[in-house]
């Protein structure tokens, strides 16, 4: 699958507003009390530990709404694994501005890269099968956009970015609709016909009824994988069947191997480490008397 990029108008709000954060009412006062105004510098981002690359067009804004002067080249392309001392992108620029903006490129790229990572260890959990690796809606306020993206990147799929994207009947509107049934019926006739329906069933019971009444997509939610061959054969193709609960590196290969075509998995996006990504310093355009010359930028 090819990755497509974000657009710019996705990007630059949640960019824009954690420089905001960061710079509060008086903005870098360190950088501006200890580093000369025209000072020019060039520093590298380098990868400190093994990982999938996500987040280069945060990174790069960053930078650039600080400084649009700033040249920040990438040496590598959103989805790339490297290893440890791999030179990902060169920035060039001022250094106060580079030094003010260090900290929201580096936070985005880390944590964007980080969720790449483990996603790109799901999805080679699971070679092999015809499964896919699927995010979920448990996403940090304000970042769904890039933390989607971010599973793209690492090899991942998609699951509904909003709730109006599509039905997902989970249990709890089970419970209070009085069935599976039932709230399969209503939501067939509360929404269009370019709306697909997926119901979350706990048992092969509920999952007959489901399959009787009919719909899109069925969530088996924390079924064994004995359940879940059993559950796709009830299936027969007759609609996409979707594994979750209990999902890890260790486990994916037997869920994958029961026959689902997707596994969802939360922690994707909301537990993954951040990738440890460094910018170091790599050289002064212009040397002066500040005393400015460490070999890292912090």
């Amino acid at each position: 699958m090819t990755l497509v990029p974000l657009p710019r108008l996705l990007i630059e709000p949640p960019v824009r507003n954690a420089l905001l954060e960061d710079l509060g009412l008086a903005g870098d006062i360190t950088s501006a009390a200890v580093i000369p105004q025209d000072h020019r510098s060039t520093v590298v981002m380098v990868a400190r530990q093994p990982g999938v690359i996500a987040g280069l067009d945060a990174a790069a804004l960053a930078f650039e709404l600080v400084d649009p002067a700033i040249i920040m080249t990438p040496h590598v392309e959103d989805g790339a694994a490297v290893k440890p001392g791999d030179v990902i992108a060169t920035i060039e620029g001022r250094s106060r501005a580079i030094l003010t903006g260090e900290r929201t490129a580096l936070n985005f790229l880390g944590h964007l890269s980080g969720i790449a990572t483990v996603t790109a260890g799901i999805v080679a959990a699971i070679g092999g099968t015809n499964a896919s690796v699927a995010c979920t809606r448990k996403t940090t306020p304000g970042l769904r956009a890039l933390e989607k993206y971010a599973v793209r990147a690492g090899g991942g799929v998609n699951h509904r970015f909003a709730l109006s994207d599509a039905v997902l009947i989970k249990d709890n509107h089970v419970a209070i609709a009085g069935g599976v049934a039932e709230a399969i019926c209503r939501a067939k006739a509360g929404t269009g016909h370019m709306v697909k329906i997926e119901v979350e069933v706990d048992t092969l019971d509920q999952l007959r009824e489901a399959m009787e009444t009919g719909v899109d997509a069925v969530l088996l939610d924390n079924m064994t994988p004995d359940q879940l061959r059993r559950a796709v054969e009830i299936v027969a193709g007759r609609a996409i069947t979707e594994a979750s609960g209990r999902v890890t590196p260790e486990t994916a290969g037997a869920i994958a191997a029961s026959g689902v075509d997707l596994i969802s998995v939360g922690w994707l996006t909301h537990s993954a480490p951040t990738l440890d990504i460094g910018l170091d310093w790599k050289s002064n355009h212009r040397c002066d008397r500040t005393g400015f010359g460490s070999d890292r930028l912090l």
